[in-house]
């Protein structure tokens, strides 16, 4: 991106003033810039007396360069912004500790329903998940080469098979959780624990209502 590499004043031999800001995105030699341009032997000096600002345009306080990656103050005011960077901050980070076990987020979703509900066949683990059959049996192959699932006859009814989390896959799955919490910490580190709660149960109601809406929306269909 473009950015300012000399700003000032500029003098032409009748002693004339004129405010000069340069932008390039390499070295630039602004002085003969200005002389090839005005056709003047043109000198820039230091900023001697502040130029009123642009109408509209906050200028920078004295001594201080805005940081590149601050958001515009305007942008906070949307809330579908702020949850799409908070999401995106969260998700990076649970992925770098899922990858460092050889996991994504898929397996990860996998093990907690296979935890929560006992064995269940891949087509139901596929259709709970909203995926393609074809994507949910990689994601179990990746859990069974890991040690953490394998796929067995079921009990009730031996023409079934189901999946089912290892005692390794288990203790994996406690022992991601006890990251994934330490990751919460990390992230809401400026909230007590009641506005923890308070934000968890307005997501909860978010989600519930996105959740909702394609259910919905299927049912309408004819």
């Amino acid at each position: 991106m473009d950015r300012p590499v000399v700003s000032g004043v500029a003098h032409d031999l009748s002693g004339a003033t004129f405010a000069v800001v340069g932008i390039s995105t390499m070295p630039t030699d602004w002085a003969q810039v200005f002389r090839s341009l005005a056709n003047a032997d043109l000198t820039p000096a230091p900023l001697t007396g502040a130029a009123p600002p642009a109408q509209g345009v906050t200028p920078p306080s004295p001594g201080v360069t805005p940081s590149p990656g601050t958001t515009p103050p305007s942008v906070l005011d949307l809330n579908a912004y702020l949850m799409y960077s908070v999401g995106r901050a969260a998700r990076r980070r649970l992925a770098e500790k899922l990858e460092a076990r050889g996991l994504r987020l898929w397996h990860l979703t996998v093990m907690t329903l296979l935890a929560e509900l006992g064995p269940q066949m891949k087509t139901a683990l596929a259709t709970r998940l909203a995926i393609n059959p074809s994507d949910l049996v990689k994601i179990v192959d990746d859990l069974v080469r890991l040690g953490h699932a394998h796929c067995v006859r079921d009990r009730a009814d031996r023409r079934r098979v189901v999946v089912r989390l290892t005692p390794e896959g288990e203790a994996a799955l406690r022992s991601l959780s006890a990251e994934i919490a330490s990751t919460d910490d990390e992230i809401l580190a400026p909230l007590d624990a009641g506005e923890r709660e308070q934000l968890a149960s307005l997501l909860r109601r978010v989600h519930g209502h996105l959740e909702r809406a394609p259910a919905e929306q299927a049912r309408r269909r004819p």
